[in-house]
């Protein structure tokens, strides 16, 4: 009882503690809801979980719009998938379950959304009227004021948009995590007032999301864990990409092109991204600081050998590994780290104003500087576009990382043509692969071509790319050949993959 006192400060609040299966109960069929949590950290658990056991064994036909920050963990985009609770279902996601289900016509409709947009566009009606928050809390203050844990995602403005709250208080998540939120919150246009941030690490809101004590409907004591994903230590091709990088940003120095020390760094989330930040720690480069969404392992060790001065994000991401080390030690990375909504952490206005240099992985990228970053074979959706469009445009520097192969080489994520696109050649500063780097600025499209097919090409496709390119110039009518192109043979690129398992020529 003494530590739901220190957890719930807010006298009255503490009668308003309900099981799991009370607080799902109030979840009704054809409501939208909105949970916490971020790729996958910080959100609810019991709750979606208690509603998955009352539809299988009820058997009654319920069904949700989730709303989330990011990915979710399998507590709730993959049980709540199987027992056909989600209908529709925003803005990125990871889990397998559900991947198949929103690539299953008539099962989930998913529509992809740059994340810093997803929130504001709720509020102002465009996806309808939000039902209700599920929270995931480590306390709850003594005017009510929600204290999120690992993650602050779109969780702040949920709360705002719901008519009603439901809290789940997780143990297991330490009190001790308070302090390191800063929640500052948008006004809606037009009247919208600049954002007063100049530096990463700068704090401008408060550490708790207000929230009317009326509005929190429940409050449910849980104590299970994030279901945290593992982290592979670099391979050959990550280490090569890293060092192509590492390079190219000293140059970039050396010439005068960049300041040193360097505007604030940010990169995506998973393996490759976090191998391209392990990179930097046997650099020269110093005081470097972060700005992003996701905080990985590689970021905690950055600031253990103090190459990371300041780190600012909306999420904590890292392996089983790295929590742990996280949870050993909250005290002194809450001195580096901030987590903010991501309404600030993507806010393309403060990439743009703070200088970001932006690191985000492909599926693919073709030859003319357009990338990939959604579709496998231009069909079939794999996370969503995620934050990298909310910081590419807007960045000092956009880069994006790919190997140059997949499936151990039947496939080139070099292409004639993407299969799909999410980020233009306007918004593609560099390519980066294990083979090289290609500098696409100040290039016409024919000069980024060769730059790609040279630079970051596999050698194995390097000439069938070179072939394509020369034949595009010789057969394309005269004076149509800006971007030249061989539209049904770029588009066989991948008919050849999906017909015999190879892009490669037999």
């Amino acid at each position: 009882m003494d530590e739901m006192q220190g957890r719930i400060r807010c006298p009255e609040l503490r009668d308003k503690i309900i099981s799991a299966e009370a607080a799902a109960a109030m979840i009704k069929d054809g409501m939208i809801v909105g949970t916490s949590g971020f790729t996958p950290s910080g959100y609810p658990k019991a709750i979606t979980l208690a509603l998955a056991e009352r539809v299988r064994n009820s058997g009654e036909q319920l069904q949700i719009t989730v709303f989330s920050g990011a990915s979710l963990g399998d507590e709730v985009d993959g049980v709540l998938t199987e027992t056909g609770v989600i209908s529709r279902r925003t803005p990125y996601q990871t889990n397998d379950t559900i991947r198949k289900a929103l690539n299953t016509p008539g099962r989930v409709e998913y529509f992809d959304e740059h994340l810093s947009l997803c929130s504001q566009k709720l509020r102002y009606g465009f996806y309808g009227k939000m039902d209700v928050a599920l929270v995931e809390a480590c306390a709850i203050t003594e005017d009510g004021g929600i204290v999120p844990t690992t993650s602050a995602g779109n969780t702040a403005s949920f709360i705002q948009s719901s008519g009603f709250v439901l809290v789940e208080l997780n143990t297991v998540q330490p009190a001790s995590l308070e302090g390191i939120h800063d929640i500052y919150l948008l006004d809606d246009p037009p009247r919208r007032q600049p954002i007063p941030l100049v530096e990463p690490g700068q704090r401008i809101g408060a550490t708790y999301i207000p929230c009317p004590r009326e509005k929190i409907a429940g409050i449910v004591i849980s104590d299970i864990p994030d279901c945290v994903r593992p982290l592979s230590e670099p391979n050959a091709d990550e280490v090569r990409m890293a060092q192509n990088i590492v390079d190219f940003l000293q140059s970039e120095m050396k010439a005068g092109r960049l300041p040193d020390p360097l505007p604030p760094l940010q990169s995506g989330v998973g393996n490759v991204a976090n191998a391209v930040l392990k990179g930097l720690k046997d650099s020269p480069l110093e005081n470097l600081a972060f700005f992003s969404e996701v905080i990985q392992d590689a970021a905690f060790e950055l600031i253990d050998c103090g190459k990371f001065v300041t780190v600012s994000g909306t999420s904590l991401t890292p392996s089983a590994a790295g929590l742990k080390k996280f949870y050993e030690n909250v005290d002194f990375y809450k001195q580096h780290i901030v987590l903010r909504p991501t309404e600030i952490s993507n806010n393309p206005e403060l990439s743009r104003r703070l200088g970001v240099i932006a690191m985000n992985t492909a599926i693919e990228a073709d030859i003319y500087g357009h990338v990939n970053s959604t579709h496998i074979m231009g069909t079939r959706m794999m996370n969503g576009i995620g934050g990298s469009g909310d910081f590419a445009r807007s960045a000092y520097l956009s880069i994006f990382m790919t190997s140059s192969v997949a499936k151990g080489g039947d496939i080139s994520c070099i292409v004639p043509m993407c299969s799909h696109v999410d980020h233009t050649e306007h918004d593609v500063c560099v390519v980066v692969t294990e083979q090289g780097l290609a500098d696409l600025r100040n290039k016409s499209p024919r000069e980024r071509a060769l730059e790609i097919i040279n630079k970051c090409a596999h050698p194995d496709y390097r000439p069938l790319l070179l072939d394509y390119y020369q034949r595009a110039l010789k057969e394309n009518k005269a004076g149509a050949n800006h971007t030249p192109h061989l539209l049904s043979e770029a588009l066989s690129w991948h008919d050849r993959f999906n017909k015999t398992g190879s892009m490669r020529q037999k």
